[in-house]
């Protein structure tokens, strides 16, 4: 029997820029990152480019008819919900590309890419006031700190200066645009959004790495399809920005340059869920099997597994109500799910910080006979103790606090970390690996050391 056709209706986002021969910027970072985000990507190639992870080699820039074909292509047969624009190039492409969001009912986000992480310039000096009239057809223009010091003469130094900066933008007929923070120097990266509303600031943390190849596609993308799906600016804009740091963060590394983002790092890491979720019911059964009931504290015993790129307690897999111990051995109170733990997930989260291949953890006991097992065993081992805990840290900074005391200046990462407790706190021990085997290894290593 011939089976019945069940498709599926995602949005278009339309990509008008130049080809990355390297795949890490440019239409293919934008067609991946559109994909990922549920988005049906079409495109525009305005360009093509000899490059890879170290370089530009070349640069040649496609006749306005043929970019104009594929445009006028995609329009007349596809319901654009976004459009994003990156590298134009010329005077004669970016007054092009005006007409064509003009004609557009639809937001459009400009990412104004002038010069590559490399150096190499990637805009036409004629091409840079065309683009004032450019930017009051899109949504949203999204330059980094250097596009906006051309774009508006001021110099990025802080996030005032982006705000400075930003509201030029929009005073001179911008509705909307975000100012990057990633080239400004400092711990945390400060992006600014102006919009005739106000001004919102989303601050986070730097990733130590200079994989940044194709960030800036990969954010206006992310942002064009948001709003293809129908998300207000902000939000669009947060995820966005959401994305690209978890993109960085586990970056791809290929090529003999730095490196590229990851694109798919959130389908990637979403199709990893059930894996993940079977190989923690794995590890239970096996505690089960070989009753660690020894090792239980009062509280309760939890095992917890981290998708490959987790960020979040809601991205780690584990036994809700935890196992505990029973009268002929230890049971699990309840299935594994996502979100069921807090501090143990947590408390890996934060060691991933220092560790990042660790992907599952155990809440054990810990007293004079566990302490004189880990002894025996010789495993590296990391403690901290709550009664220094500074009365400032609360909630998820207290497993950064708890994995910067383990984990600081240890020449090789704690398998076994020590909660010493306090008032009202049960002295815990948490084993750490990098797989679902090792954690069941040196469980069994343990249990053995203590009978």
């Amino acid at each position: 029997m011939m089976r019945q056709r069940a498709p599926v209706t995602p949005p278009v986002v339309l990509t008008i820029a130049g080809s990355d021969s390297g795949g890490g910027a440019g239409i293919q970072a934008d067609l991946k990152t559109i994909e990922a985000g549920g988005g049906f990507g079409t495109s525009a190639v305005t360009s093509v480019t000899a490059q890879n992870t170290r370089s530009v080699e070349s640069t040649h820039v496609l006749p306005t008819a043929e970019i104009e074909a594929q445009c006028e292509a995609v329009r007349s047969d596809f319901d654009v919900a976004a459009v994003k624009t990156g590298m134009l190039a010329t005077r004669e492409v970016v007054e092009l590309v005006t007409e064509q969001l003009a004609a557009l009912d639809a937001p459009a986000v400009v990412d104004p890419v002038m010069v590559a992480a490399s150096g190499a310039r990637l805009l036409d000096e004629s091409a840079q006031a065309a683009y004032e009239q450019l930017a009051t057809e899109a949504t949203l223009i999204t330059p980094n700190a250097d596009e906006a010091t051309v774009l508006t003469g001021i110099e990025i130094e802080s996030s005032a200066d982006a705000r400075r900066a930003g509201e030029q933008l929009v005073s001179e007929g911008v509705e909307a645009a975000l100012i990057k923070g990633g080239h400004v120097p400092g711990e945390e990266v400060t992006d600014v959004l102006v919009t005739e509303a106000g001004v919102e600031t989303i601050t986070h943390p730097r990733v130590d790495t200079e994989a940044t190849h194709g960030s800036g596609c990969m954010l206006s993308a992310a942002i064009a399809t948001r709003l293809a799906h129908g998300d207000h600016l902000s939000e669009a804009v947060r995820a966005g920005i959401d994305l690209l740091g978890r993109a960085v963060r586990y970056g791809i590394d290929v090529g003999e340059g730095p490196g590229a983002v990851h694109h798919m790092v959130t389908a990637r890491n979403r199709a990893t869920r059930e894996p993940t979720a079977e190989r923690v019911r794995g590890v239970v059964r096996r505690f089960v099997d070989r009753d660690i009931s020894v090792l239980v504290p009062e509280v309760g015993t939890n095992v917890v597994g981290a998708t490959p790129h987790a960020e979040t307690a809601a991205e780690c897999a584990a036994v809700e109500g935890r196992i505990s111990r029973t009268l002929d051995g230890v049971s699990p109170t309840g299935d594994v799910r996502f979100g069921a733990s807090s501090q143990v997930a947590r408390f890996l989260l934060g060691a991933r910080e220092f560790d990042p291949d660790l992907q599952f953890a155990a809440n054990y006991r810990f007293d004079d006979r566990i302490e004189s097992a880990l002894d025996s065993l010789e495993w590296p081992v990391g403690e901290y103790d709550r009664g220094g805990e500074p009365d400032s840290v609360k909630e998820w900074t207290t497993v950064q606090w708890a994995g910067e005391q383990a984990f600081s200046g240890a020449t090789t990462p704690p398998v076994a970390v020590i909660d010493r407790g306090d008032h009202g706190k049960e002295p815990q021990l948490k084993l750490l690996a990098a797989d679902a085997d090792t954690l069941v290894e040196r469980t069994t290593a343990l249990l053995d050391a203590v009978a």
